[in-house]
């Protein structure tokens, strides 16, 4: 593939994480003697934290300000970030033989950066990147292209020379809105979205050690 620059996900693609947030949601609802719903992951997926702090409100009912459960969520999830959430397979050594071949590389999640930084530095992998963009930094969620746009400015790439990494539907259908090409990233959340992602995406892989390598 042609790409000048790498974007990337980091729960569910980058990062091992998303058993954790599954604890998360548990320990938060059953604090308030609920279970999570079926289809609760799959509404918020693509969210940002405030824009999932006010559809879990309307949702259940909440008397909880959003900025209340968002620093809740974000005490239950710091020291797992902090001290036990690992890099996906072959993820280290791609983002530096990319980093090595000259390719600029970014993070553009739905986190804070304030809790997923300290992660990133404990994996030594924090300082490969040009740049750490939140959906905090933009007006919407990755369920619209605005992120992904932001992310092409801020590393000063045309979208059409950037590569998503992404496991969600949502944000991959965003990417291909910003004019980016996308890679699905394949893991036992999305997979009864596999052949819709595979549809949607340029290419899917299921860990980094198949990661696509930019032509010369």
């Amino acid at each position: 593939m042609k790409f000048k620059a790498a974007i990337f996900d980091l729960d569910g693609t980058l990062l091992d994480s998303l058993d954790m947030w599954q604890r998360v949601d548990e320990k938060f609802l059953a604090r308030r003697n609920l279970a999570v719903p079926q289809d609760y992951v799959e509404n918020i997926n693509g969210c940002s934290f405030e824009e999932t702090a006010i559809y879990t409100i309307q949702r259940f009912n909440l008397p909880d300000k959003p900025e209340e459960l968002m620093q809740e969520w974000h005490e239950l999830a710091a020291q797992e970030y902090k001290e036990h959430i690992v890099l996906n397979p072959g993820a280290k050594e791609y983002l530096q033989r990319l980093k090595a071949a000259g390719i600029k590389l970014a993070v553009a999640t739905s986190l804070p950066v304030k809790l997923f930084r300290p992660c990133l530095k404990r994996n030594g992998v924090e300082n490969l990147f040009d740049a750490l963009l939140s959906t905090d930094m933009v007006e919407r969620g990755k369920e619209y292209p605005d992120l992904f746009i932001y992310t092409a400015k801020q590393l000063q790439v045309n979208p059409p020379d950037c590569l998503v990494f992404e496991d969600v539907l949502p944000a991959i259908k965003s990417a291909k809105m910003a004019q980016m090409q996308v890679c699905a990233f394949y893991n036992k959340y999305n997979k009864l979205q596999k052949a819709e992602l595979r549809q949607l995406a340029d290419l899917g892989i299921a860990d980094f050690v198949k990661a696509p390598w930019p032509e010369t």
